[in-house]
């Protein structure tokens, strides 16, 4: 006698899923945040995307820089590129007045400013409001060889912690695909 077989397929999970289509995205509202400001206060985020639940990385492909975001905006643990501060970034957590946003139909990401061990208190704070410039373009499903600056936006004791001087202005979005 033959037994049915009953066959259970899962879905695949991919814990960083990809964009396959690049796509430059203007007018996406930027602004930053970090150990100071971040709910509750520290380096804790929303998803593991393979350091922990922990924000950081140094701005690679292979090691992107934290992103908060809007759940629903990007896909969990996304790549994306922004040629403003020439890191890749990884949406990692979430943010409220980027929920806000995009109610209203507005991209916003908030970008981790670094360092996930010290708090920069109002320093810090003050430090993501210089950083801040409105809006900027973003790059979604990236190449993975694109320019970088691998430094945090913000190095707590030293004479210049804000490191406004890391962004770029007038950059070109031209062969990022």
């Amino acid at each position: 006698m033959l037994l049915p077989i009953i066959l259970t397929i899962l879905p695949l999970v991919t814990p960083s899923p990809i964009n396959r289509t690049c796509m430059t995205i203007t007018g996406v509202t930027h602004t930053f945040y970090g150990f100071p400001d971040n709910d509750p206060p520290g380096p804790t985020i929303a998803m593991d995307c393979g350091r922990g639940y922990i924000a950081g990385g140094s701005g690679t492909y292979s090691d992107p820089v934290t992103f908060a975001s809007a759940e629903g905006e990007f896909n969990p643990c996304e790549i994306i590129y922004d040629p403003y501060i020439q890191k890749y970034l990884r949406y990692e957590d979430h943010c409220a007045d980027c929920t806000v946003d995009w109610k209203r139909g507005v991209v916003h990401i908030d970008v981790w400013t670094g360092n996930n061990t010290l708090s920069g208190g109002d320093d810090q704070i003050n430090c993501e409001f210089a950083l801040t410039t409105g809006t900027q373009t973003i790059v979604r499903g990236p190449r993975v060889n694109l320019p970088v600056v691998a430094e945090d936006l913000y190095v707590p004791g030293t004479k210049d912690s804000c490191r406004t001087d890391l962004r770029i202005f007038g950059y070109s979005t031209r062969g990022f695909c």
